[in-house]
């Protein structure tokens, strides 16, 4: 049954799904022109994968945010493990300005994030204006990965702390770039210091992120996935197939850009 799902699914998703975890693929995921009628799609596809995963299926399910427009690809199940991923959905796709702040400024605000308190993993999406101390030109063209990735930590603090203070927590381990159907996406690795669960104070812990940034009507949309250290080996080429599924959709009617109302918080 399901390889005569992953049949009829091969005419939606062009060319066909590859295992690679390489965020840089020029095939991605799934076609940007991909538009479905609702917020969330229950579509799941079976992703060969590797390493240390030693080639078992992972199921993925779809996220589309039309709010937003953009979406992405998230695991489920890794059937030969028989392991179930336990995903709440912590914030639905919600407007900018109605937004959960990230910083005491709130610049950088999370418009959807999902969880797995279990299993200790985090993905969220998070919408932002870039940060003039490191994005210093108006050609996107210019900006390095590395850039990008500083102006996004940068504003990635509940505390009340400078912008250097805040880049502090975190250490960035690993950046590319990459053009995709003519959008740039800026890739990073990072992890940060700070304890990442009130149960676990090891001074070793950290939590480990990837993340993919695209730029739309001066704003940064950031999509970050995470998992604690320990579990890096075994989560982490999940989340890398997570990060490099996302993109950035073609707005549809019920796109709000973030610069719209900015005094509207319903």
């Amino acid at each position: 049954m399901m390889h005569h799902k992953n049949c009829r699914l091969h005419d939606m998703f062009q060319p066909c799904l590859s295992a690679s975890s390489n965020p840089t693929s020029q095939n991605g995921f799934y076609r940007r022109d991909l538009v479905l009628s609702s917020l969330s799609s229950s579509v799941l596809i079976l992703f060969p994968s590797s390493g240390s995963l030693a080639e078992e299926d992972i199921k993925m399910a779809s996220l589309v945010d039309e709010i937003n427009s953009y979406s992405y690809l998230y695991p489920v199940e890794l059937p030969s493990k028989k392991f179930l991923f336990k995903w709440v959905e912590s914030r639905k796709p919600e407007r900018y300005s109605s937004a959960a702040p990230l910083s005491p400024d709130a610049r950088l605000r999370i418009v959807s994030e999902r969880v797995d308190i279990i299993d200790n993993l985090i993905i969220s999406v998070s919408i932002g204006p870039p940060n003039s101390m490191f994005i210093k030109s108006q050609d996107k063209k210019t900006w390095t990965a590395k850039d990008v990735a500083d102006s996004v930590l940068s504003d990635k603090s509940a505390l009340r702390v400078t912008s250097s203070q805040r880049m502090t927590e975190s250490s960035v381990l690993d950046t590319h770039s990459n053009e995709i159907d003519g959008e740039l996406y800026w890739y990073y690795e990072y992890l940060v210091r700070k304890s990442p669960t009130k149960n676990i104070r090891e001074s070793n812990s950290y939590r480990h992120y990837v993340a993919s940034t695209a730029e739309r009507d001066g704003y940064f949309y950031s999509l970050n996935a995470s998992t604690l250290n320990k579990q890096w080996s075994m989560m982490g080429p999940l989340l890398q197939k997570t990060v490099a599924s996302f993109r950035l959709l073609p707005p549809t009617e019920n796109y709000v850009p973030p610069y719209k109302d900015p005094w509207r918080f319903w």
